[in-house]
């Protein structure tokens, strides 16, 4: 039988969350609304980002098997919903270190350990960082063919040297800009004999661990950032136009060696979007219902016309669906059915169906309260804002998610309901 019941665990995890949000969340505009720049309005929110990290908010997103305290995935996409619906931009500052860790915990052997630490003690505010987005794009890294990655490290001797600019890696330069405690960077191999026996770009990608203190050894030249990128939302976010100049670290900062980094970026981002798109509409739902008992100059509340109560009925069932859908991504990554690749597809769908609804949603709440949604103290326009970028990172939805659906249906042997029943022998 089906049961959406959550586990003890899981509505500890829950209240929680909305313990922080309510505390600390909810009054992160409110510091960063008036400062000018984007750096500005990033380096403000530190103290709400180290009260996360004192929460063990930070070793929340760390499997418990590598000395973190996460359980499953619900429970994370649980954290996702509740600091979404309160607030975007401290939310993916602290979602942005939990995704920077992942490709450590999917690639993790013990001689990790030490990158992992400083994200396990409780205090700071240590930031990592998945370094993968580039500024002509990777909608097409992998194709035969195509010039892939323009980030690139070669060895030389006991070293890896890194060369090239990233964009759009949120934390990736630091509270300070001269980089994150640690960095997931995502490169292309261009030694030799890697090039010579390699038959897909696939073979050559390898992902590098960059810390601070590598960045210290090298000087002041080896990591720049070019741009701090203005952005529609996540006006405090920072994910910065940066570049690595011959770059220097040791061999034992190879998390991925050439021809296996691809599938731990591809496992990277998995669930997030889909929570994220849940706590959005979760937020524009509620304000435009409070907005809706309002008769508006009428004889009776707004939400009593049909045309209303229409666009609210529609909301609320893509904020419901949104959420089941993005459990049972998160269950099926978890408990299957199906190998890795195959149990993927609902997470695929998370993040596609979501990130869209959501922009919907908010376009939906915009016609049903009007034109009172264009003034900006309300929250609808910036609750879009925060919405757009949905469907277009983490992997766009055009571009990357769902061909890689494509690429799903067309396998030999695809059972289109094999994660949601079970696969046939």
């Amino acid at each position: 039988m089906v049961d959406f019941t959550l586990s003890n665990s899981e509505q500890q995890t829950r209240a929680a969350a909305r313990s922080f949000a309510a505390t600390h969340l909810s009054g992160a505009q409110a510091i960063y609304a008036e400062l000018p720049t984007p750096e500005q309005r990033f380096q403000s929110l530190q103290p709400i980002y180290a009260a996360a990290v004192k929460a063990n908010l930070i070793k929340a997103q760390v499997p418990a098997q590598i000395g973190g305290s996460s359980t499953n995935l619900v429970e994370a996409a649980i954290l996702v919903e509740e600091f979404y619906a309160v607030e975007a931009s401290a939310s993916l500052t602290i979602f942005g270190t939990g995704l920077g860790l992942t490709p450590v915990a999917l690639a993790y052997r013990r001689s990790l350990q030490k990158f992992l630490d400083p994200f396990l003690a409780c205090e700071g505010s240590p930031l990592a960082s998945l370094v993968f987005s580039e500024p002509a794009g990777v909608a097409n890294w992998l194709e035969p063919g195509a010039p892939g990655l323009q980030t690139t490290a070669r060895r030389e001797g006991d070293e890896w040297v890194l060369d090239g600019e990233k964009i759009w890696a949120t934390n990736s330069a630091g509270w300070d800009f001269r980089g994150a405690d640690l960095s997931c960077v995502v490169c292309r191999c261009v030694d030799e004999d890697a090039v010579a026996q390699a038959s897909c770009p696939q073979d050559l990608i390898m992902i590098l661990l960059v810390t601070r203190e590598n960045i210290k050894r090298n000087g002041p030249d080896c990591f720049r950032v070019l741009k701090h990128v203005e952005t529609a939302g996540h006006k405090a976010t920072s994910g910065p136009h940066i570049k690595y100049t011959n770059l220097r670290v040791p061999v034992e900062n190879v998390l991925c060696s050439p021809g296996t980094g691809a599938p731990i970026v591809l496992h990277s981002f998995e669930i997030s979007v889909g929570a994220m798109g849940v706590g959005v509409q979760r937020a524009v739902f509620d304000a435009a219902l409070a907005f809706s008992r309002d008769p508006r100059g009428g004889t009776v509340p707004i939400a009593q016309r049909q045309s209303v109560a229409d666009l609210l009925i529609n909301i609320k069932m893509r904020t419901e669906t949104s959420r089941y859908l993005t459990w049972k991504a998160a269950h099926c990554l978890t408990s299957g059915p199906g190998e890795h690749a195959q149990r993927r597809e609902h997470a695929l769908l998370a993040k596609v169906y979501c990130s869209d609804a959501a922009v919907q949603s908010c376009l939906d709440a915009i016609n049903a309260v009007g034109v009172s949604a264009y003034n900006v103290e309300t929250p609808f326009a910036a609750l879009l804002a925060t919405a757009l970028v949905l469907p277009i990172f983490d992997g766009g939805n055009v571009g990357i998610r769902r061909r890689a659906l494509q690429d799903l249906f067309l396998e030999e042997g695809y059972q289109p309901w094999g994660t949601t029943f079970g696969f046939d022998d």
